[in-house]
C-alpha cells in the first residue's frame, strides 16, 4: 500500500505501520511530500515519525480508533456494501433538520440516531444536517473542536457507523448534510503544525492563529481542505456540507478559497451525477457568498440567515441584549425587511458592531432558497447561559407563530432537533476535555463570560459535568403527550402545506408582500395565492387581508374565514395559513 505525507519542514520522515518502521523518500514530483510503500490492510495502525520524534497520526487519517492522539488506521472505503440506490436530493424545495448525534438519542451513536430517522420522514424533513463528526478529545462534545478533518469520531461509530447512517437516511429518501469546520482546529490533539505551515500568524481569529489560506505553503493547505470536503461527499455519499463561520476564513488571494472549493464541489457533482451543495455560515451579510462564480461571487449554494432568526426571536421574546438590539427596536419591521429583502443589515448601521454592516441582496440574481431561515439553531440555544430553548421562553401559541413564519417564509427552512415538539430538554454547552488544564480554562472562561451579563456562577452549567450532556439529550417520550403532541401535529401540517403548495417554494424573493402593525403586534404576508397571518399579541387582532372568503388551510386556534370586508379575526398568540381561491 502506498503511503504519503506532506512534511516540508522535516529532514527525515519515517512510516510506522503495524509496529514496523521504514524510512520514506522525498517525492521528486511534489515539493515537501514524502512517500513509500508498506504492507497494510483495512484496520492497520500507522503513523509518521518526523526527524526521529514521536509517532504522529496522519494529517489525512481516515480513522482515529484511539482518539486524536493515537495512531491512525487504514480505511478501505470500497469494502462497505452500500444498499440504498441514491441519485441525490437538491437544495431547492428542501427542509433541513439540524441534528447532534451525541444528544439526538441518549445512546449518542449513529446507529441509535438512524433508528429515529423515520420520525423525520413523517415530519416532512428532506435533509438531515449533522453537526460536526470529526474526532475530538473525550466522548461528548459539540464537535467544533475536531482535529482530524478526514476522520469520524469513534464513540459515534467511526467511519462504518457514519456510512450506515447515511445509507439508512438515503433508503428513507433523506439527504444528509454534514457540518465541517475549516476555520480552526481544536486546542487539544492538533498535530498539524508539526507537519507544515497549516496555520499563519499573518491573520488571527477568535481561536488564535488563522488557517493558512494565503501565506507561503498555503497551496497545500487549501488542497488539504478541498480534498477533505470532497472525501465526505465522495466516500460517505454526503449530499452537502455546511461550512462553519466562513467569515473567519481570512484569504487575500485573488481566487478566494470558497470560490476554489465551490468549483471543486460543482465538478464532483457533474462527475457523479448527484446534486451536491455547500451552505455557509457567514456573519458578513455579503451577497457574494451565494452569488454564482460567473457573476463575480464565490458560488456557494446557500447560507444561514441569522438576520431572519434575530428578527423573529426579538418579535417572539422581546429580548434586546447584544446583537438583538437593532432588531428589537422595531421587530415587525425587521421581520418584514428580511422576508422581502433577505438581509436586515444590508449596509445599515449595526449598534452591536459599532459600524455599518452588510450589503443589499440582488433579488433578481439570488433565489430565495439560497438563504436558510430558522427560529432555533444549536448556536442560538446552546450559547445561552442555560441552553434554554424557545419553548422555555414563550407560550405554545407563540411557538406556533414562530413555526408558521419559519415554515412558510421564502427561505429554505431549517429546524433544530426537538424543536418540532417543543422539547422540554435544554441544549447546553458541554465538553469532555481530557486535559485538566483545558477543562478548567473552558469552565472558568464560560462562567466569566456570563457573569459579565449578570449570571451567578452557580447558575451556569459546568461543561465538563456529564450531567450537562445528559440534560441535553432529547426525551423521546415527550412527542406522545401534550402540549408536545399538539406542537408536533402543527409542524407536520405546516410542512405538508409547504410541500403541497407550490407558492410556498417559489424562488422569487421579491414576490413576497408583507403588512404589519408594530403596536398591535400582528404581521401578514402573501406568497402567490397563500396568505399567512400571525398575531403575537395576547388579545385578538383584526387583520385586513383584503381577501374575502379565503379558505383556511391551517390555524393554531379556530378562526372564521375573512368576511366580505376582507378582515381576518385572529385569536391572541395564534397563526393562520389561508388560500385565496
Amino acid at each position: 500500500m502506498q503511503f504519503e505525507v506532506w512534511a516540508p519542514q522535516a529532514g527525515r520522515v519515517a512510516l510506522q505501520c503495524d509496529g514496523v518502521r521504514r524510512a520514506l523518500e522525498r517525492d521528486p514530483q511534489r515539493e515537501g511530500w514524502w512517500r513509500g510503500e508498506a504492507e497494510a490492510h483495512d484496520g492497520s495502525r500507522y503513523g509518521f515519525v518526523l526527524d526521529d520524534g514521536p509517532v504522529l497520526p496522519d494529517p489525512r487519517s481516515r480513522r482515529q480508533p484511539d482518539g486524536p492522539d493515537g495512531p491512525s488506521a487504514v480505511v478501505e472505503h470500497d469494502r462497505f456494501a452500500w444498499r440504498a440506490r441514491w441519485s441525490g436530493r437538491p437544495l431547492p424545495g428542501a427542509v433541513l433538520y439540524e441534528l447532534h448525534v451525541g444528544t439526538y438519542t441518549r445512546e449518542g451513536t449513529f446507529d441509535a440516531a438512524a433508528e429515529r430517522l423515520g420520525h423525520l420522514v413523517d415530519l416532512g424533513v428532506t435533509h438531515v444536517e449533522l453537526m460536526p463528526v470529526c474526532p475530538f478529545p473525550g466522548r461528548h462534545g459539540w464537535g467544533y473542536e475536531g482535529v482530524s478533518l478526514w476522520a469520524v469520531h469513534e464513540p459515534y461509530g467511526g467511519p462504518e457507523g457514519l456510512k450506515r447512517f447515511v445509507d439508512r437516511a438515503h433508503a428513507l429518501g433523506l439527504g444528509v448534510v454534514l457540518d465541517v469546520v475549516h476555520n480552526h482546529l481544536g486546542p487539544s490533539g492538533n498535530h498539524l503544525p508539526r507537519f507544515g505551515p497549516y496555520f499563519t500568524d499573518t491573520h488571527h481569529t477568535p481561536w488564535g492563529a488563522a488557517v493558512n489560506l494565503d501565506a507561503p505553503g498555503s497551496d497545500e493547505v487549501r488542497a488539504y481542505l478541498v480534498q477533505s470536503a470532497l472525501a465526505w461527499l465522495r466516500d460517505y455519499r454526503i449530499d452537502g456540507l455546511r461550512l462553519d463561520a466562513v467569515h473567519a476564513l481570512v484569504d487575500t488571494r485573488a481566487c478566494h478559497f470558497l470560490e476554489e472549493l465551490s468549483g471543486a464541489v460543482d465538478a464532483l457533482s457533474a462527475d457523479t451525477g448527484r446534486p451536491l451543495f455547500l451552505i455557509a455560515e457567514s456573519d458578513l451579510n455579503d451577497p457574494r457568498i451565494v452569488t454564482a462564480r460567473e457573476n463575480g461571487g464565490f458560488g456557494l449554494h446557500a447560507q444561514w440567515n441569522d438576520d431572519f432568526h434575530h428578527a423573529l426571536h426579538t418579535a417572539l421574546t422581546g429580548e434586546s441584549q447584544g446583537y438583538y438590539a437593532d432588531f428589537a427596536r422595531a421587530p415587525f419591521a425587521a421581520l418584514a425587511k428580511t422576508l422581502t429583502g433577505g438581509f436586515f443589515h444590508d449596509g445599515t448601521y449595526s449598534s452591536f458592531r459599532g459600524r455599518h454592516h452588510g450589503r443589499p441582496l440582488d433579488r433578481d440574481r439570488v433565489a430565495a432558497h439560497r438563504l436558510l431561515g430558522y427560529g432555533q439553531t444549536h448556536d442560538q440555544i446552546g450559547n445561552r447561559a442555560q441552553g434554554d430553548r424557545l419553548a422555555a421562553l414563550v407560550s405554545p401559541g407563540l411557538l406556533a407563530c414562530g413555526a408558521a413564519l419559519t415554515l412558510t417564509a421564502p427561505f429554505t427552512p431549517m429546524l433544530f432537533m426537538g424543536e418540532e415538539w417543543a422539547a422540554g430538554t435544554p441544549w447546553q454547552f458541554f465538553t469532555d476535555h481530557t486535559d485538566p488544564g483545558l477543562a478548567r480554562a473552558v469552565r472558568d472562561g464560560r462562567r466569566r463570560e456570563f457573569a459579565a451579563h449578570g449570571w451567578a456562577e452557580e447558575d451556569v452549567p459546568d461543561p465538563q459535568d456529564p450531567a450537562t450532556r445528559d440534560r441535553s439529550c432529547l426525551d423521546w417520550s415527550e412527542p406522545e403527550r401534550d402540549p408536545h403532541a399538539r406542537v408536533l401535529a402543527w409542524y407536520r401540517l405546516l410542512l405538508a402545506l409547504r410541500h403541497g403548495q407550490p407558492d410556498l417554494t417559489d424562488p422569487d424573493l421579491g414576490d413576497t408582500k408583507v403588512t404589519y402593525d408594530e403596536e398591535q403586534r400582528w404581521l401578514a404576508f402573501r406568497r402567490g395565492d397563500i396568505r399567512i397571518a400571525v398575531n403575537l399579541a395576547g388579545r385578538p387582532a383584526a387583520i385586513p387581508l383584503g381577501v374575502p372568503g379565503a379558505r383556511v388551510l391551517a390555524a393554531w386556534e379556530p378562526v372564521d374565514t375573512p368576511g366580505a370586508d376582507g378582515v381576518l379575526h385572529v385569536p391572541g398568540e395564534s397563526a393562520v395559513v389561508l388560500l385565496q381561491e
